[in-house]
This record gives C-alpha cells, structure tokens and sequence, in this order.
C-alpha cells in the first residue's frame, strides 16, 4: 500500500551540475509511491488512480524529471549526438550557424539533429522534452530560453547546454551570441548620424526582435527631443514571424499611407528589406535618395540587389562554431574557460542607406 509523500520532502530535487540527475526513484520517494506506479503514471495514466497521477505529474513537472528513453544502460554512454533547436528551417538567416555547428561536430565524431521549436514557447517546451529523454550529449538553443519549465529541465537533465543568438545575465549553461537591443541602438544612430529624421520600422513579432525594435524606437526618440517619448512618435509595422519579402512590400505601403515623409526604415530581416526595395520601386520611391533601407542578417542575396543592401551582418558561422566547441569541451570532460561569448555584430554599409 502506498503512503502519503513526507511533509518535510525536499521542495525539489533539482540536480546541480555536479550532483545527481533526477530518477524515476527521486520522483517515487517525492511523490510517496512506488517507482512501478511512477512508470505507469507516465506510460499508461489510466492504470493508476487520478490521486497518484495528480502527485506524479506535479513532482516531475517540479524537479524536471524527464524519462530516459534510450534502452538501459545506455544512459552512461556518449550518444555521440547533439541536438539543436531553432525556431524556422525556412529562416536563411540560421543557415550559416547551423552549417559551422553540423561541419564543427562532424570533425570530431558528432552528428548534429536539428529540431524546429517555431516560436512559441509551448512547442519549444515539447521538442525539449523529446530531446531530452534520447539523452544526447549536448543541446544548442537559438535564443535564450524563456520558459521555466524548459529551463528546469534542462538544468535536471545535466546535458551540456549552449544558447545563442542572443545575450543574457543568467545562461543555463553556456552562452554565444550578441545584444538585440545594442542593434537596435546602433542602427538608430546610424541612420540619424546619416541625416535621417523620420525614421520608421518594420520588424517581426517574436520576442528578440520586440526587445530590438524598443530599443532603436527608444534610441531614435533620444536622439530627436522633438519627437516627445512616447514610441509611437517612431513609425512602426510590426508583422508576424517568420518573415517574408510579401510583408516589407505591404508593410512599406502601410509606413507611407500613414505618413509619407518617411525617409528610413530598418526591418528586422535581409528578406523583409528585399520587399521594401521592391516595393519602394513599384512606387516609384528613389533609395536612398528619397528612402534609406536597413535590413539584417546580411544574407547572400544582399550584396547583390539593386541598390545593394545595408545591412546588420551577424557572424553565424562563428556562432556555430563556438558552440560546437563548448558542447565537444563540456561533453568530454575538458574545463570551458570562457563559458559566455559575445560575437558582436557590424553594420555593412552599402548603396541602400
């Protein structure tokens, strides 16, 4: 007969780096049932009592607890896997990283399994757990991660973790990436020192763009007094991600409905800017003399449109590179020195700013 969980259990059992990662005992002990009625509450809930299933669910959610699903024994061997996540495979601005990470593992045994979160954090949160319960040897995250049940678990699971495209106080584990909102910052004064005073924006809605597009609206307002502070005094579209060339043409035509005396945008992708250039043709608008164009991502095609395209270059083969290191460092067992790496960006500047 099982008996009631203690009431001085452990409020969690969340494994630090050095301890140990949570069993299905650890749950049976917290949740005052035996480890059989663990496994039946996960594999087979309707085998067990409503009560039993309630204090399973609710210790495994607490200490992160994921099931291994490799075969036994397994779970002390190199998988000699690791897995990333990125939020589109469509998005071209990810390729570069993804390429550098596959080539930087494959040189030293491992096989990279790409997995697609979009950008919600609920599907984010599911792949992980996937992930997690084949036990791979490391996990490369595009972006911080956002949602604590994600984060709990990724700590519980001991699996190296690297995040990127981005920068944070608090990494899960190891960092590689740069600041959206220093972008944001930058590509405001940028066009202001270039002589731009009706400055607008088009940027996606996922989380590292909104932070990015605050800060170049907040900048912009600084630089210009007149304006007053309110954000929207800086013209903004914003537009659902992934996105594409379709919503900078639509979202330029929308800009100068609004106000016609626009004479810069910034758009959060190379992709969306294309669209701006397109459109800006179609209406007969001359960039740069009438409109400047700042896009980011310096994506291939870039360089190579009319006019040639300004734009945020973001150094993804360097991301990836350094990830694969810090997994293959964290994996074998070798000390990472410098666990949080800021590769910075630059401004490309070419005919369309």
């Amino acid at each position: 007969m099982e008996t009631p969980a203690p009431k001085d259990a452990p409020a969690t059992a969340r494994k630090s780096r050095k301890g140990a990662t949570p069993t299905v005992r650890d749950v049976a002990r917290l949740a005052g049932v035996a480890p059989m009625s663990v496994s039946r509450a996960l594999n087979n809930p309707d085998s067990v009592s409503p009560e039993i299933l309630q204090r399973v669910r609710e210790v495994v959610d607490r200490v992160g607890y994921v099931p291994n699903l490799l075969a036994g024994g397994l779970a002390s061997k190199k998988s000699r896997m690791v897995a990333a996540v990125v939020p589109t495979i469509s998005g071209s601005v990810f390729l570069e990283m993804v390429q550098a990470l596959t080539d930087g593992l494959a040189a030293r045994g491992y096989q990279l399994m790409l997995g697609q979160a979009g950008y919600e954090n609920s599907r984010e949160d599911a792949l992980l757990e996937a992930i997690i319960g084949r036990r791979p040897d490391g996990v490369v995250l595009t972006g911080i991660m956002r949602s604590e049940q994600g984060r709990r678990r990724l700590l519980a699971s001991g699996i190296p973790v690297v995040e990127t495209w981005d920068l944070t106080d608090s990494p899960i584990d190891m960092l590689v990436g740069f600041s959206h909102e220093q972008i944001g910052k930058a590509v405001a004064e940028y066009l202001h020192g270039r002589g731009r005073r009706r400055i607008a924006a088009i940027s996606a809605d996922d989380e590292r763009a909104v932070r990015r597009n605050r800060q170049f609206a907040d900048t912009v307002l600084a630089l210009q007094p007149g304006l007053g502070t309110d954000r929207a005094a800086v013209p903004t579209c914003i537009v659902p991600a992934p996105t594409s060339l379709g919503s900078g043409r639509a979202s330029l035509r929308e800009l100068l409905a609004r106000d016609p005396g626009i004479d810069a945008v910034f758009c959060s992708s190379d992709m969306m800017a294309q669209g701006v250039l397109l459109e800006a043709l179609a209406l007969g608008v001359k960039v740069p003399e009438q409109l400047a164009v700042v896009g980011l991502g310096d994506l291939a095609f870039s360089r190579d449109l009319h006019p040639p395209l300004t734009t945020v270059r973001i150094d993804g083969t360097a991301i990836g590179s350094t990830a694969a290191q810090l997994i293959i460092a964290r994996a074998e067992g070798r000390p990472v020195e410098e666990p949080v790496r800021d590769v910075g960006f630059v401004i490309v500047e070419r005919g369309s700013s």
